[in-house]
């Protein structure tokens, strides 16, 4: 391992976030906001042309793509062990779909992105070295279209694509390493607090940059604007968005008395809203989509936010009953709304038309459970995601909603053998490996619950109840011998990646 990784991850270890919060945001040389794009970078983006890294390039010698891999994961386990993520799998399932499907058009080498739903009504997105990316819940209530949302991802794939944070690192070989830690700390700030401590946090970062940073920061910015659109164009989305979403953020500095958080590593000028809209200029011509997924999404979320399901029935219902930019949406958010208030009569009223036009779409298919499982008619919710998983195989959201529809029903062993199969395709996702570890324990499998929990608690960073629950089930299986090994191997594996927080 290098010097430069074991300076960089000294700074991640949890002691030492804590005791050194205050130094890392001052020592911070890169934004945390919105793209988390490094204030320095050795790219001339004045042009019109994307210089992008080469393999084998100087950045390369100060951090390594694997070097940063292994930062993200670090970074992203840190972070999830202080901040409220999503558990709704059709967001996660959706976001997740858009990054992908952008990424196949960028000109990012590791297309392989993590992807973490913060549960938070503010408006934010942000991109971390090592392939991580995070988005705000509320970006879907900021945004009007999907377009518009597609256009904030494209842009932190730009700058993840620009390995923007190792050329920084290059451009500042004679000062400060920036740390993830003071990132780690402001984004979590951001993501817990509402984004008032953020923007405090965020005021000192800036404070302490240097002049020449700040202005490399600009060029990082445009080259990550440029690399944005293009990715929109090619991926055949309208590139006009993104001038767009500039121009709502410039509304939101006019209009709003305290701006959105993205705003401080994100300064919106005339400029900039012109430089996106001549580049968009310049692409073929895509008319505008306004897909109804998004619209679905964006319903969900409004749900989440509201203070009371009831507050959320009038609220859609005197949508659906005026006048309203998406109906579909509306009625969906309503149906919702209203078997969170318990009455599932009501919402499949309210439902059906939906499922009259598309019986099998995954969403109403979903929402259409719900209502049994309100009514306590676990056979028929069970029987309704079995066949709509039979016929989109693969489904996420539609397994973790059978998986959860069978443990609701106590058809334990079934959730079990679901859960099972699909963690071993899904090893990253905590949620799968919470649900998995308390079936394992209502099925009677003991030492099941102990791996399970082990592996939810390595993906949020709490490698000392990992190593807990590892010792415990090592203990329980003396008698299986390859069961045994496979658990003891693990436990090395954790040791390593602590000694890795906390010792380098």
């Amino acid at each position: 391992m290098t010097d430069s990784l074991h300076n960089l991850l000294h700074w991640a270890r949890p002691s030492a976030l804590l005791r050194r919060f205050r130094t890392g945001l001052r020592t911070l040389g890169f934004g945390v906001l919105l793209g988390a794009a490094p204030i320095v970078a050795v790219a001339d983006a004045d042009g019109d042309e994307i210089r992008l890294p080469l393999l084998g390039d100087s950045a390369s010698g100060i951090v390594s793509r694997g070097q940063e891999k292994e930062l993200g994961q670090m970074w992203l386990r840190m972070f999830r062990s202080q901040v409220r993520t999503s558990n709704d799998a059709l967001i996660q399932q959706y976001v997740e779909r858009m990054v992908k499907g952008l990424a196949e058009y960028s000109p990012l080498e590791d297309k392989d992105i993590d992807v973490v739903v913060v549960n938070n009504k503010t408006m934010n997105a942000f991109a971390v070295p090592g392939g991580v990316m995070g988005v705000h819940t509320g970006l879907f209530l900021f945004a009007d279209d999907e377009d518009q949302f597609a256009s904030v991802v494209a842009h932190e794939l730009g700058h993840l694509s620009q390995r923007h944070y190792a050329r920084s690192l290059e451009a500042q070989r004679n000062s400060t390493i920036p740390t993830l830690a003071g990132m780690l700390g402001a984004l979590i700030l951001v993501a817990t607090a509402g984004g008032d401590a953020g923007i405090a946090a965020m005021t000192a970062t800036q404070a302490a940059a240097l002049d020449n940073q700040l202005r490399f920061s600009r060029k990082n910015e445009q080259e990550a604007d440029r690399v944005g659109i293009d990715t929109m164009a090619k991926s055949g989305r309208n590139p006009d968005a993104a001038g767009e979403m500039f121009e709502q953020m410039l509304k939101a500095t006019r209009y709003y008395q305290r701006p959105p958080e993205f705003l401080l590593t994100h300064p919106v000028t005339e400029k900039r809203i012109a430089d996106a809209k001549l580049r968009a200029q310049r692409m073929d011509a895509v008319l505008p989509s306004d897909s109804r997924d998004y619209h679905l999404m964006r319903a969900r979320v409004r749900l989440a936010i509201e203070a009371t399901p009831q507050q959320a029935v009038k609220r859609f219902y005197a949508e659906l009953n005026g006048i309203t930019d998406n109906e579909d949406a509306a009625r969906y958010g309503l149906a919702l709304a209203q078997v969170a208030a318990g009455k599932p009569d009501t919402a499949l009223d309210t439902l059906q038309p939906l499922l009259d036009k598309e019986p099998s779409k995954a969403a109403f298919v979903l929402a259409r459970a719900d209502i049994d499982l309100v009514r306590d008619d676990y056979s028929n919710a069970t029987k309704r995601l079995q066949r709509a998983l039979d016929r989109n195989p693969g489904d996420h959201a539609l397994i973790m909603g059978l998986a959860n529809a069978h443990f609701k029903a106590g058809n334990y062993l079934a959730a079990e053998r679901l859960l099972s199969k699909y963690s071993r395709t899904r090893k990253k996702d905590p949620s799968v490996w919470y649900l998995l570890a308390e079936t394992h324990g209502l099925a009677g499998d003991i030492v099941g619950v102990h791996e399970a929990r082990a592996e939810y608690y390595i993906l949020n960073g709490i490698f000392d109840k990992a190593q807990q629950h590892l010792r415990h089930g090592i203990r329980m299986t003396k008698g299986d011998y390859q069961t045994h090994a496979i658990l003891e191997q693990r436990l090395k594996d954790v040791l390593k990646m602590q000694e890795r927080a906390e010792d380098l």
